[in-house]
């Protein structure tokens, strides 16, 4: 029996990539050309601002002068969350070394990127948590210097948490740089910073699309679209917690799809009635949002069953996912497609998002099916090494002989001959490609 939607989305949270793509190719190659001056002159364009781009340590003193102690006893508390959970993940990869074959030893080796660039929205919110998750965990990662970048406000700067926030977590160097022109000081190295090996962190659309744009060139975290959550609600769940939770993340963008998925119609039915009374509450900027993300993107879906509901919600691959069910033992282990998983009504996306320890960088529009989010592994190359005794490659190069010259990469196929007449002069090998 197919799902019922109870509500339908009217629109799909897709922008005018072409458009965007023409802009950001134009900034990129500008700035690329033109260097810091260039940068400088889309910073003022774009936000106003023309104060200093590079944050002093006696900005950084200013900066935390302005941050409410209570303020920097909560921005502590989550970077050590993050910190130690970031810590945590390291320490599940290991260099190893194996011996493959008698003689022949081939290991694995973890190495951190040298330059990390980590982009802090901070255009309509202010994003303390993102200097949290994306500078603590390149710098639990290793990487030599970590650069953070936040759009400026004019006459004022960076808001004072963010430059708060990216110092104590480990920033080497804090740009007052937005937008594409922030992005591409990082990639390119300008301002006299080394060129980033990797991008990191969430932006807007022109953001993303830089970042889309120069990957090959530099690594980046995921191309990320609008932020998207979905809740699994069985008859236990609470509907005002659970509408709640809905707009708490609709606020986060016009086009911020929530989904809510159920099996249970009279929760279904008391959360669509609850939803629009908690927008309206909302103060205005945060209500402007949630109001169009509820009416153009949202939806609500009825299913048979959990089995149902389960596999509804890994077709959504949603970023955020969050069971308010029964038996949460059962959904972690059947549910297979999600960016961060929140078990249970004593959580909530937001707690992931701004404090409990793992990373809010999530992959978004279904990239789930894939890939995870930010974390420490994606500063590390995993590398593999080798050697190998005389012995050990006897067999290795016998094998590689014969199979290059199937494939006809005579080349590749005499480095192994090589060696056999070297080490084993007395011995006779049939080499050819028929064995």
């Amino acid at each position: 029996m197919p799902v019922e939607y109870l509500k339908k989305a009217t629109l799909t949270a897709k922008s005018d990539s072409t458009e965007v793509n023409e802009t950001v190719k134009k900034i990129l190659a500008d700035i690329e050309a033109g260097g810091d001056k260039a940068a400088l002159g889309y910073a003022a364009k774009f936000d106003g601002y023309t104060g200093n781009v590079e944050i002093s340590v006696e900005d950084i003193e200013a900066a935390t002068a302005l941050v409410p102690q209570k303020l920097r006893d909560d921005i502590h508390f989550a970077q050590d969350n993050v910190r130690r959970f970031a810590e945590a993940q390291k320490a599940t990869i290991t260099d190893l070394e194996y011996e493959i074959q008698p003689g022949l030893i081939a290991g694995q080796k973890s190495i951190p990127v040298d330059a990390a660039g980590c982009y802090i929205p901070g255009g309509r919110y202010s994003h303390i948590a993102s200097a949290i998750m994306t500078v603590t965990t390149a710098k639990v990662a290793g990487c030599k210097q970590i650069t953070a970048c936040s759009p400026p406000h004019p006459e004022v700067g960076i808001h004072p948490a963010i430059v708060y926030a990216a110092h104590i977590a480990g920033a080497d160097k804090i740009l007052a740089l937005g937008g594409v022109q922030g992005v591409a000081a990082m990639a390119f190295g300008l301002f006299g910073l080394p060129k980033a090996n990797i991008l990191v962190g969430p932006g807007n659309q022109f953001v993303a699309e830089a970042k889309r744009i120069l990957y090959g060139r530099v690594g980046i975290d995921m191309i990320a679209g609008p932020t998207d959550s979905l809740i699994l609600a069985d008859k236990t769940a609470d509907p005002m917690v659970v509408a709640t939770d809905l707009v708490g993340q609709a606020e986060h963008g016009y086009n911020s799809p929530v989904w809510l998925v159920t099996d249970t119609r009279s929760i279904a039915n008391k959360v669509m009635e609850l939803v629009p009374t908690l927008i309206d509450d909302l103060p205005e900027v945060n209500r402007e949002n949630a109001t169009a993300a509820w009416r153009d993107y949202a939806e609500v879906i009825l299913c048979a069953d959990r089995e149902e509901m389960a596999a509804t919600s890994d077709k959504y691959a949603p970023e955020h996912l969050t069971v308010q069910a029964e038996d949460r033992a059962w959904w972690k282990d059947r549910l297979t497609c999600y960016g961060s998983l929140f078990l249970g009504e004593e959580t909530t996306v937001a707690f992931g998002d701004k404090a409990s320890g793992t990373n809010h960088v999530l992959p978004t529009s279904g990239a789930a099916n894939y890939t995870g989010g930010l974390s420490v592994h994606k500063y590390l190359k995993i590398v593999t090494w080798q050697e190998s005794t005389r012995e050990g490659s006897k067999a290795v190069a016998e094998a590689t002989a014969r199979i290059a010259r199937l494939e006809g990469m005579e080349g590749h196929a005499r480095t192994a001959d090589i060696r056999l007449r070297k080490y084993f002069p007395d011995e006779k090998f049939d080499l050819t490609a028929n064995g």
